[in-house]
């Protein structure tokens, strides 16, 4: 199973590889613009494939240095970098901003324990216990809501059975 599983993972792997190549290759002979993002979306992977598998990415590279003719000077930002450098930011800051959400909410709730515990109304433990026994009060009362529903339909059946009685003493006389 596990075998036939990784079999259909390279083989799919090896799909998206040859659909990248043929985008490059396709760029390079129309003249389209060749950049990460352009590849990636005619071959209809994700970005991070190209960057996971380098040897397609130093590809990458190659041919737009090839159709652009020029290499640019070493430590010298492109366009594309420049770019890729501020989605990697946003990135980062909207993963910072959801951590800090997540520590304030914590923050709050450790700071409201703390309040109500200092009020001396009660403690958050009290409450605990009151829920647990609210809870087994509830179980409780449904236990008792059955049993009565039963004893409610034997009474009933019980008073069937005392009229059919009657009933058949009444017809005897």
């Amino acid at each position: 199973m596990t075998s036939a599983m990784s079999d259909g993972r390279e083989a799919g792997t090896e799909r998206r590889r040859s659909r990248v190549q043929e985008a490059i290759t396709a760029a390079t002979r129309h003249g389209t613009p060749i950049t990460a993002s352009a590849i990636a979306r005619a071959a209809g992977v994700d970005r991070t494939f190209l960057y996971r598998h380098r040897d397609l990415l130093d590809l990458l590279h190659t041919a737009s240095i090839g159709s652009t003719g020029e290499m640019p000077e070493p430590g010298t930002a492109t366009r594309g970098s420049l770019l890729a450098d501020l989605a990697n930011a946003n990135a980062r800051a909207a993963r910072l901003s959801a951590r800090v959400q997540q520590l304030e909410n914590r923050l709050s709730r450790h700071l409201g324990n703390q309040a109500w515990h200092e009020s001396g109304l009660s403690s958050p433990a009290a409450t605990e216990e009151l829920q647990q026994t609210i809870i087994q009060l509830e179980q409780r009362t449904v236990d008792l809501t059955t049993a009565l529903e039963e004893r409610e339909a034997e009474l009933e059946a019980a008073r069937e059975a005392n009229r059919q009685l009657t009933r058949a003493l009444n017809q005897r006389e």
